[in-house]
């Protein structure tokens, strides 16, 4: 498999650093290893790329200032906590970088930034600005605000949305293990490493393990955030953090952590709108069609038209995102609608021509105009 590990020409890098690789074992924001990632950030810069860093890491600087023994699990205390450690840890960044004369940028986000399409492009907009000027952006979610409607749950799935919104070239995951195992090295001899996955298989599901005492996501959601960026076209590495020169390493495509590689044709042309659908947006409801309607999307780019509508799924109005599912329920699709739950209600099965007779106007000919849909 020559050449599989061919990244040095990446230009735009999204790095996601872990709980594990900022703290200490009681969970105190270490300085000696975020000088130890400012270092390795740099040299990278030095090189001509730009960088992007998704950071975890305060709620362990609030948890090791509160000396609190464990995690918090109630959600007021942990954003208690994560509003201590913000103000740590990214003085503790800019101490570093500024030793670089590197200027940083913080963004808090949450999932709201992407569902949103207007704060999706302001981001996405202060994002490409930042970089144009020379600055590094360090993103983590906001915490301190956070509550389970909106919160993204981890910052590896955070960083596989920030990769593909920016077109990045590649996501490399710090972690405190060497990459993905056919079983957790820490309880299984038999654990045997995984250099390449070209493929996202049931069996690379399974393995995929829980998340440690700090962290969230584990390797569950490491997995979740390469399915994006495969999607994207984008190559994922995850790589042990604590190594030396991890990430140049990484980028000089030694054979270090596990890749993700897209697989061939993966990455389509998609503008701006239908990148949002695909990897951003959040559904109101379902549209659900015909193997005849199915077909006409897929195989011959068509629009959605009423006639091949047999179900609706959720309220939902005109201009809202939806789900387009075949008959089995199984999504294919997704899309803007040109028209609300109850209109297509009224609508489903029938021709074009008959739309304005139906409901008293015809504003539009399909359900979901091909410019305004992506497949899945």
């Amino acid at each position: 498999m020559a050449g599989v590990r061919d990244i040095s020409k990446a230009k735009r890098i999204v790095i996601k650093v872990g709980t594990s690789n900022l703290t200490d074992k009681s969970y105190r924001l270490d300085p000696r290893k975020v000088e130890k990632l400012a270092k390795e950030i740099i040299e990278l810069k030095n090189q001509g790329k730009e960088v992007i860093v998704v950071t975890s890491g305060a709620i362990g600087a609030g948890i090791g200032k509160l000396d609190l023994k464990q995690r918090p699990r109630d959600i007021k205390v942990l954003q208690a906590t994560a509003a201590v450690g913000q103000n740590i840890l990214m003085s503790t960044y800019d101490k570093y970088f500024a030793k670089y004369e590197q200027t940083i940028a913080q963004l808090l986000l949450t999932h709201d930034n992407f569902f949103n399409r207007q704060r999706y492009l302001n981001l996405r907009n202060t994002l490409i600005t930042l970089l144009k000027s020379g600055v590094i952006p360090i993103i983590n979610e906001n915490d301190t605000v956070a509550v389970d409607e909106i919160k993204l749950g981890d910052n590896d799935n955070l960083s596989a949305l920030v990769a593909s919104s920016l077109g990045a070239d590649l996501l490399v995951i710090l972690t405190d293990t060497d990459g993905l195992f056919t079983y957790d090295p820490k309880r299984s001899k038999k654990a045997e490493f995984i250099s390449v996955v070209e493929t996202i298989t049931p069996e690379i599901e399974r393995i995929a393990s829980a998340g440690g005492k700090t962290g969230v996501g584990g390797m569950k959601t490491k997995i979740q955030a390469a399915k994006v960026t495969m999607r994207a076209g984008i190559p994922m590495v995850i790589a042990n953090g604590n190594e030396e020169n991890a990430l140049a390493r990484v980028i000089a495509g030694e054979r270090i952590g596990t890749i993700f590689l897209p697989g061939a044709g993966a990455k389509e042309k998609m503008n701006d709108r239908k990148h949002w659908l695909r990897f951003a947006s959040l559904v109101k409801g379902r549209i659900k069609v015909d193997e005849g309607a199915k077909n006409a999307l897929i195989k011959s780019g068509r629009s959605l038209l009423a006639s091949g509508v047999i179900g609706v799924e959720e309220d939902f109005v005109s201009g809202d995102p939806v789900s387009i599912v075949d008959a089995e329920g199984v999504e294919f699709a997704k899309g803007i609608t040109n028209y609300s739950a109850e209109e297509i209600k009224k609508i489903k099965g029938a021709q074009s021509k008959e739309i304005e007779q139906i409901l008293g106007r015809k504003e539009y000919d399909a359900v979901v105009y091909r410019g305004n849909l992506v497949l899945v």
